[in-house]
């Protein structure tokens, strides 16, 4: 899927170190690989992912607007009431949709890997507040290596959010490199939901 303005970052499904991956290469660009679905969440939904990253991204800074690149995202999108929102969410909501043709989700949970934050911290968007990140990694600690995760899709969204989530509609994966203008190289594996 792409953004408006945006140079895409290339999705390629490839086997990396043994496992079926999706390969990601970002070039100062940035693109989404969505999978639509329609799912309820309960409390014992959990997601499984994996991801391998070769490097951080120079500068990169999800909590500053003009440096949030992250070289692995792997995105939830759920539906909501949208009447709860404020005003200004609701306009960034109503441009977004006029800019991409099609309405945005009611709120977006990403599981990321940050230059700084620390690890399970929660990092508001820096442009849009219905976006949360959490932090899985910081800095470059684990890097050319797989990281498997097990999450709690529900307590996770509600730990994010204040609130119980509504019904997952897509799920996604991102590699952005497009704020720094730097480059990045990645590799996901599937994105599982069980319970």
């Amino acid at each position: 899927m792409p953004l408006p303005g945006k140079r895409q970052t290339v999705y390629t499904r490839r086997e990396h170190e043994g496992r079926p991956a999706w390969h990601a290469s970002s070039q100062r660009s940035a693109s989404v690989w969505r999978r639509r679905v329609s799912t309820a969440v309960t409390r014992s939904t959990h997601a499984e992912f994996a991801w391998w990253v070769g490097a951080t991204i120079a500068g990169a800074n999800l909590s500053r607007a003009e440096a949030a690149d992250s070289p692995v995202r792997v995105a939830f999108a759920f539906d909501g009431d949208m009447t709860r929102l404020s005003m200004r969410n609701r306009l960034q909501l109503q441009l977004a949709e006029a800019l991409t043709g099609e309405a945005p989700p009611f709120a977006t949970l990403m599981y990321v890997w940050d230059n700084h934050a620390a690890v399970e911290s929660v990092v508001h968007g820096a442009r849009n507040d219905r976006v949360r990140n959490l932090v899985l990694e910081s800095g470059d600690t684990h890097l050319r290596r797989w990281r498997d995760y097990r999450r709690n899709l529900f307590e996770d969204f509600r730990r994010a959010f204040g609130e119980s989530p509504g019904r997952l509609t897509a799920i996604a994966l991102m590699t952005d490199t497009d704020n720094t203008g730097g480059t990045a190289e990645a590799w996901y594996g599937d994105v599982a939901l069980k319970g």
